[in-house]
């Protein structure tokens, strides 16, 4: 299932000016925020992978296309698919599994350059490259003009080195990433420097917590904010609290803060 119209509309909004594109994590959410008037949305590897029990990269590739498709036909706003790595750590298996990928009707997907080993939680450098290379190929092949972004994990996969993300992100950008995106990044001289470093091509900044604005990043020239699995988190906190409540004191005052049932069964109702 291509979507040629939503594809280009998600390829203008990163043109110019400065837009959220925040993180569903199933069906219900994507179109609550579809309704809210955000012009794209983006998927959460980690907030799905909660819906099912699991922890962060412990979905399945079938399991992650099956929510990419699930997510694009739920909603008519271009969809971002947040691929992890690809599902593969050589080239052409990241090619195979992005082609497989953009069949689903998303509009944007991202490759990441974390390994998942402690020990070594970058991929080398040259196959790093090499991997974001394959996707573009894939993409390219297609035909389909799916947008790719171009990660780097350093800051939050513990090795927080400006100067080495930023050699990945032109690196990134130079082998076909449309937009670039370092998460962990919060210190405005930072994500400054990784504008600079990549333009023309647009920035994604992740922010989870209040330490920033939409007017500061738009400020600063990032074109991109998402907000990972943030709301999934919120939206766990939530429950969380409550349902504690309940399990430790007996009491159910948690619960005054639901939204009124009405209200959010209106809302669906009209979709």
């Amino acid at each position: 299932m291509l979507t040629p119209d939503r594809i280009a509309t998600f390829r203008r909004l990163h043109e110019s000016g400065c837009f959220v594109i925040p993180n569903p994590w199933d069906i219900g959410s994507a179109r609550y925020l579809e309704m809210l008037g955000f012009p794209a949305l983006a998927t959460t590897s980690s907030g799905f992978a909660w819906t099912l029990g699991r922890s962060d990269t412990q979905v399945t590739l079938d399991e992650a296309l099956g929510h990419f498709r699930a997510i694009a036909a739920a909603v008519s706003v271009p969809v971002n698919a947040d691929f992890e790595g690809g599902f593969a750590i050589d080239p052409e298996g990241v090619a195979a599994n992005v082609t497989r990928a953009v069949a689903t009707g998303i509009a944007g997907v991202s490759i990441e350059d974390s390994t998942g080993d402690a020990a070594a939680p970058l991929f080398e450098f040259g196959l790093a490259v090499e991997r974001v290379a394959a996707a573009r190929s894939a993409i390219d092949d297609g035909g389909t003009g799916v947008l790719l972004t171009g990660r780097s994990e350093g800051f939050i996969a513990g090795r927080p080195d400006l100067a080495e993300t930023i050699r990945r992100l032109t690196a990134y950008a130079d082998a076909g990433a449309d937009c670039l995106y370092a998460p962990g990044l919060r210190l405005a001289a930072d994500i400054s420097a990784v504008v600079a470093a990549v333009v023309p091509k647009p920035v994604n900044v992740l922010v989870g917590g209040g330490f920033t604005t939409v007017a500061e990043l738009a400020a600063l020239g990032v074109r991109r904010i998402s907000v990972g699995g943030a709301l999934a988190r919120a939206a766990w906190g939530g429950f969380l609290r409550a349902a504690t409540e309940i399990a430790e004191h007996g009491t159910f005052a948690g619960l005054d803060d639901a939204v009124p049932f009405a209200e959010l069964d209106d809302s669906f109702r009209e979709v």
